[in-house]
């Protein structure tokens, strides 16, 4: 077995067929086409059913791409963390991001990192714990800082709370409600919620029920800030966002809070990485300085 051959597997489940893995790895079809079948005798099992619209996984095929992903991702990452120890600048951070760091940290640490990793290419992934759990623990995301999931992360991974936060109701510039003090003088408004899962929604409902309130409408639910954004400027609709949303200079012209005198929780920010597995440099650098910004903020 070679890695020229895991390569050339997750090449074609990336693509969904032959030619265009062929064409992305820069080979000759056939011997993309040798090279698959070689592996599936090495193994002894088929990969692949060959089918009209592509190249799908069989069972097996499946149970050893995610092998695959993971053995190749971390030997990515042991070749970065070398040559970042020995004085590159280049490679790539792959960071899960909920709405929380994007809007209170992100700003403050990018540049910061690219003073020193020029050469590094970040990936962001905006979202919650439950959907970046997979890619963290293939080694396709170094790690994650958000909100901390409600039910603990899996085994292999480490959790670490980096501290408390709470939330803020926001609403476009000039609404109706704006000068609300109390929860109750919000039931009849409509709500949007972030969130990639239900969690939000029900952080909300609970928030309600635990006031004596009957339940929110909840009238829109999106993925990104930026949904959540445009969905606020344009309507009537209010958020339940963390606090840090405040002090977030590109929506101050449009957004600002209803300053509530009632106390609005929100779920611990933690920071979760693979157990027993060391960042990359750049990877930790990037974690470093969003952890010291999250210092000065709090």
């Amino acid at each position: 077995m070679k890695l020229n051959q895991l390569r050339d597997m997750l090449a074609i489940v990336e693509r969904g067929s032959l030619r265009a893995a062929a064409r992305q790895l820069d080979l000759a079809q056939p011997a993309l086409t040798r090279s698959i079948r070689s592996l599936e005798k090495d193994l002894g099992t088929t990969l692949f059913e060959r089918e009209a619209k592509g190249m799908v996984l069989t069972a097996s095929g499946q149970l050893f791409y995610q092998r695959a992903k993971q053995v190749l991702n971390d030997l990515r990452r042991a070749k970065e963390e070398i040559e970042q120890t020995q004085g590159a600048l280049s490679g790539t951070v792959t960071m899960g991001l909920s709405i929380m760091p994007h809007l209170g940290l992100l700003p403050k640490a990018l540049p910061k990192f690219r003073d020193r990793f020029s050469q590094v290419k970040i990936k962001v992934i905006e979202g919650l714990y439950p959907a970046i759990e997979s890619g963290l623990r293939e080694g396709q995301i170094d790690f994650y800082l958000g909100a901390s999931p409600e039910e603990g992360v899996a085994p292999g991974l480490r959790s670490e709370v980096l501290f408390k936060n709470t939330r803020t109701v926001i609403a476009r510039k000039g609404h109706p409600l704006i000068h609300a003090k109390y929860l109750r003088e919000l039931s009849q408004a409509e709500w949007a919620t972030t969130s990639v899962s239900l969690n939000a929604e029900n952080d909300l409902l609970e928030l309600f029920h635990k006031n004596d309130l009957p339940q929110p409408k909840v009238m829109f639910q999106a993925s990104s800030a930026l949904s959540v954004m445009i969905a606020l400027t344009h309507s009537d609709l209010i958020a339940l966002l963390p606090v840090q949303w405040n002090d977030f200079h590109l929506t101050k012209n449009v957004l600002e809070v209803i300053e509530l005198e009632d106390v609005l929780p929100a779920p611990d920010i933690v920071l979760v990485t693979r157990s027993g597995l060391p960042l990359t440099p750049a990877a930790e650098y990037f974690c470093d300085l969003l952890k010291r910004e999250l210092s000065t903020s709090t």
